[in-house]
């Protein structure tokens, strides 16, 4: 039924493996037949995804361990003590095949959807309401987002990014899942604990996935990722890094979530940048990546380069996308988030790939000017920032119409 393995919605582990991972920091394994590896999608505790055919899941579930290789090394042993290959359970083509009369038989899927309401009392008597809106103020799943707040058909004037903090700054091969997780819930979490205040149990949490009709909640997952590493937070006593949606607010040295440092930033008046490495926004192409980060009141992303579609999507949420020339990032630049950030040049006339200014006041009174390039690609994404995102654009283009 729907999403089950490949969102998080398994069930949790067994309290004392999920003890014994937290207290040692181990590296455990899932092995699954779904389509989505990420870090801690399967499980929060599970570092290590691998995706593999239902009958190797099967073998691997039996040989309970990535360490063997089931090409060489038995599965385990019988119950008189012989080795088990896994040649030994391999099913047949045959098999396969008697299976498969059963999952493709298209009878089944006519008689089971066809008369659902008929099949289904239970369902056929929850009562709804009829309309144009949803009529649910209460609901935690579906609210009215904020995209159209204070719309106005002329759209306001674009400028230059200007004493922005740094929310965060991450290294390579940050994806769309860390970014904006799709599983499950902490109840630690500020979306876990803005559920809670909403009177929802932890068993009715849901996963992110779920409740991507409140922004709410999305928003407080937006890199709340249990694996995501900000390089803003100090090393640990032995040298890793601290995981989870955390940061250091500026100037105040405090760390805490980064969703509550953001809404800290934007009660301050304060614009925030986020700094990163390679491949930034690789994985699905998961819109709420770029809508958590708009909300979040991120003006800029400066990396080392982006995935194309998370690119595209942050233009469509007037997030100006910048990448570094040549060898230039975070780490050259030795930002360690307590800088103060400018970025001119988005002011005027606004082109494709045009050069900005970015300029790094650092705390120790030093400032410096490096030039970025502007990934917005088009003209008509040009047209999407100046009109504060794709979607207030369509609107202004239908009732302009």
């Amino acid at each position: 039924y729907g999403c089950t393995t490949c969102i998080g919605n398994s069930g949790p582990l067994a309290e004392p493996i999920e003890e014994a991972i937290v207290e040692h920091d181990l590296v455990c394994a899932a092995v699954l037949s779904g389509n989505r590896n990420f870090e801690a999608r399967i499980h929060p505790n599970i570092r290590a995804n691998f995706l593999a055919s239902p009958p190797m899941v099967v073998a691997y579930a039996l040989a309970g361990t990535m360490l063997k290789d089931l090409m060489t090394e038995p599965i385990g042993k019988d119950k008189d003590g012989n080795d088990v290959w896994i040649g030994d359970i391999w099913p047949s083509n045959q098999e396969i095949y008697e299976c498969m009369k059963y999952a493709m038989d298209a009878r089944t899927f006519r008689k089971l959807y066809n008369d659902l309401g008929e099949q289904n009392p239970l369902w056929k008597n929850i009562g709804a309401t009829s309309g144009q809106v949803y009529d649910w103020p209460k609901s935690t799943y579906i609210a009215e987002p904020p995209f159209f707040k204070d719309f106005d058909m002329q759209p306001g004037a674009i400028g230059d990014v200007r004493g922005a903090r740094i929310l965060g700054i991450f290294g390579d091969s940050i994806t769309t899942d860390h970014i904006s997780p799709a599983g499950s819930i902490k109840e630690s979490s500020p979306a876990g604990q803005y559920l809670i205040q909403h009177g929802v149990l932890k068993a009715d949490f849901n996963s992110y996935g779920a409740r991507r009709g409140n922004h709410e909640v999305m928003m407080r997952g937006t890199f709340a990722n249990v694996r995501i590493k900000n390089l803003m937070l100090p090393p640990k006593p032995d040298g890793t890094r601290v995981e989870g949606g955390y940061t250091i607010h500026q100037p105040s040295g405090e760390q805490m979530t980064i969703y509550d440092a953001a809404m800290r930033y934007i009660a301050e008046g304060t614009p925030t940048v986020v700094f990163a490495g390679e491949e930034y926004g690789s994985g699905s192409s998961r819109d709420w990546a770029a809508k958590g980060t708009r909300l979040l009141g991120v003006k800029a992303v400066i990396a080392r380069s982006f995935e194309r579609i998370h690119r595209s999507n942050l233009v469509g949420m007037g997030v100006l996308p910048c990448q570094f020339i040549g060898d230039d990032s975070a780490e050259s630049l030795g930002l360690t988030g307590t800088e103060v950030v400018d970025l001119l040049g988005v002011e005027g006339t606004l082109r494709p790939q045009q050069q900005l200014k970015l300029v790094i006041h650092y705390a120790d009174g030093r400032t410096r000017e490096v030039p970025v390039l502007l990934r917005i690609d088009t003209p008509i994404e040009v047209d999407y920032y100046k009109h504060g995102g794709i979607l207030p654009y369509v609107l202004r283009e239908l009732l302009a119409a």
